[in-house]
């Protein structure tokens, strides 16, 4: 190759090598700034990030950091009282106690006791203290007073923290004596996480007034399990709680009655005491305190001294039953009563009595042993406003009944509002009435009787079953077809019903009110069967509370009032939180004409009542009910006095009683006496004013 080729090539080399090192030079510029960029695109995040952690978040986070490293500790209030009409007679009080409380400043959990050495075991430590706090208690307690061992101490302390976290005090023993309070206030020291703590216990009327009404207490870690207002507060995040809305476990809350109606109002505010804590959730001190806030007083509308001849009432008459043959026989089965008394104008219920009750200072501290529970479980339940079993073995009826005759004054209101006859006709009443093909089915008067010529209201005084049911029952069925499958005569007496207040809560300020079985609207019978059957009291199954509410609307001609159990509710000091005023849920338009009709014939003689000075109206019912083969009668009776300008509606349910004449009859007499000479129902107490 000559000298010319060899220079080219060096020259083109040399010239690919130094775009080479150019590039090379570029890239790595490039690489450098791309680097640099980045860099400072991360360190501006960075600086954004704190700047909004610094001056955005900052609050949010000190609370984060707060709620991680402390935890508030519920301090119960004082509950509130539960006053009767008169706001001098406490029917549901506390008192307060006090209590002893271990706070467990070690983990003593049987998980990490099994990770430590032998010669760093902490179990000794705490048999140790629960000897030795044992040996105190029992020492100092009172000798009536619960008495316990070292092993139920421990139990109490609940070191493997199944029930509480570490942080958590542990109730170890209530209502301290004299001598036991004085003893750790002065040697606390020595009981290292002991503490005195005031708390309350609840106490009832030891006359056992109204008992199922006010409710009872339970401990809140039971009543969480089947109670869905203390079953969310559970179930909630805790750090979502407002701190006065946490419970503790063994706090004890309302259950049932008025003392679960009104939960929020009487317990007040928990206070809380905030705890720092360390990772393994174990005390280290406390931060702070916030003490709580009383409860309110309820003012109800009951009257001791009605409510009390009301229970009496009851109970006598259950006796009398049982030894006196009322048709030919005794009434051994009749063991069961419930009344209602409500004033017309106000709504207010005075007297409410589920019998026989209990006394309800069984559930001071929040339970009851297995043996007291079996042997008042029968007597718990509100009978008034719910359909409660009797207790007795065998088939019984419970507390809601059929309402027999006395649903008659609605039978003839809705005959004449859907002008099947007139105020002033006349239906010939030969004892029978038939009905179903071929005139197979037939409904007879009681005992057989035979009235001849009846007027509207003298088929309500007389209690015609067959007026009912050839004025009302068949022709309700023939006014109306079916439409879908149902007939509309159905639909037609239902909506009656529920406007009357039967087959709806009557919205009574009690929990778990039963609506009724409505058992007209079941399909096993005809419609022509069953509207037959719902015309004369046979196919509707309501509480005493309901038959007391629809009196009200035939006292009122029309207006369907809320039964009320509280007037007004106050606060530690007295001063007015909220009074409740009458309330009307709806009301029922009819001619004063049909009215006038319906309680004309609210007439029936009933000897319970000879002599009593005022005009009033009524109607008695017996209702048949077969349970298995045979059949029971149950007494059940309305009234409302006076007839005119009429202030108490009392209704009366005794199952198994007979004749509602003769059973319920005279309980409601003497409730309307009792009401007399409290507040007179012309508007003059009739009971002798004590002198001042």
């Amino acid at each position: 190759m000559d000298r010319g080729s060899l220079d080219k090539k060096f020259s083109f080399k040399k010239k690919n090598d130094e775009e080479n090192a150019e590039s090379r030079k570029k890239r790595t510029v490039l690489r450098t700034n791309l680097l640099f960029f980045s860099v400072f695109v991360l360190f501006a995040l960075i600086i954004t990030r704190l700047a909004v952690l610094q001056f955005v978040q900052s609050e949010e986070l000190k609370g984060q950091q707060q709620s991680i490293n402390t935890k508030n500790v519920p301090l119960t209030p004082s509950r509130g009282t539960i006053y009767d009409s008169t706001g001098k007679i406490r029917l549901a009080y506390s008192t307060p106690v006090q209590s002893l409380y271990v706070t467990l400043s070690k983990d003593y959990s049987k998980r990490t006791e099994n990770n430590r050495k032998p010669g760093e075991k902490l179990l000794p430590e705490l048999n140790a203290f629960a000897d030795k706090l044992a040996s105190k208690l029992n020492e100092l307690g009172r000798a009536e007073g619960e008495q316990l061992d070292a092993e139920e101490i421990i139990k109490r302390l609940d070191p493997d923290y199944i029930q509480f976290r570490g942080f958590t005090p542990r109730l170890v023993k209530s209502d301290l004596s004299q001598q036991e309070i004085a003893y750790f206030l002065e040697h606390r020291a020595e009981f290292p996480g002991v503490e005195v703590i005031e708390e309350s216990v609840r106490h009832y009327d030891s006359d056992r007034v109204a008992v199922q009404t006010i409710g009872y207490m339970y401990k809140f870690k039971g009543a969480r399990t089947n109670r869905a207002k203390y079953k969310e507060l559970y179930e909630a995040n805790s750090e979502v709680l407002r701190p006065e809305q946490v419970y503790s476990e063994s706090e004890i809350v309302g259950y049932d009655g008025l003392e679960l109606q009104y939960q929020d109002e009487l317990r007040g505010k928990n206070g809380y005491k905030t705890v720092e804590v360390n990772p393994r959730s174990m005390p280290e001190g406390i931060e702070s305190i916030t003490p709580p806030v009383k409860g309110h007083h309820l003012y109800s509308t009951i009257n001791k001294e009605v409510q009390q001849k009301t229970e009496q009432a009851i109970m006598d008459q259950l006796s009398w039953l049982h030894t006196h043959a009322v048709s030919g026989k005794l009434h051994q089965d009749a063991t069961t009563g419930f009344a209602v008394a409500m004033e017309v104008e106000t709504g207010h219920v005075v007297a409410m009595a589920s019998m026989p009750d209990y006394d309800s200072n069984v559930w001071k501290t929040g339970s009851a042993s297995a043996s007291v529970y079996n042997d008042i479980q029968h007597k718990m339940g509100n009978g008034t406003i719910k359909s409660v079993p009797s207790g007795k073995a065998g088939p019984h009826p419970e507390s809601s009944v059929l309402l027999g005759s006395t649903i008659k004054p609605l039978t003839v209101l809705i005959g004449l509002k859907e002008n099947f006859f007139s105020p002033g006709q006349t239906y010939q009443d030969t004892g029978s009435a038939y009905y179903g093909k071929n005139r197979s089915s037939r409904v007879g008067n009681s005992g057989g009787h035979v009235y001849g010529p009846l007027t509207p209201s003298k088929a309500i005084e007389f209690s015609s079953n067959t007026f009912m049911v050839d004025m009302v029952g068949k022709p309700l069925y023939a006014k109306y077809g079916s439409n879908a499958g149902v007939h509309q005569g159905i639909d037609i007496w239902d909506r009656y019903m529920k406007r009357f207040g039967l087959g709806v809560p009557t919205e009574v300020d009690l929990p778990g009110e039963w609506a009724g079985r409505l058992e007209y609207t079941s399909k096993h019978e005809s419609a022509l069967t069953r509207l037959v059957q719902a015309s004369f009291g046979q196919q509707g199954k309501y509480t005493a509370m309901q038959l007391a509410q629809y009196t009200t609307v035939l006292a009122t001609k029309g207006k369907r009032m809320q039964p009320r159990l509280v007037s007004k509710i106050v606060d530690d000091q007295g001063n007015l939180v909220r009074e409740f005023k009458p309330k009307v849920l709806n009301e029922v338009a009819f001619s004063d004409t049909y009215w006038d009709t319906v309680v004309r014939g609210m007439a029936t003689d009933v000897k319970a009542f000879n002599g009593f000075p005022y005009d009033y109206a009524r109607k008695t019912g017996t209702s048949q009910q077969v349970v298995g083969r045979t059949v029971k009668d149950n007494g059940v009776f309305i009234a409302f006095a006076p007839r005119q300008n009429p202030k108490l509606a009392v209704a009366v349910i005794i199952p198994e009683g007979g004749f509602g004449a003769t059973s319920a009859g005279p309980v409601a007499r003497k409730i309307f006496d009792a009401y007399d000479e409290v507040y007179g129902l012309d508007g003059i107490p009739k009971k002798p004013q004590a002198a001042k």
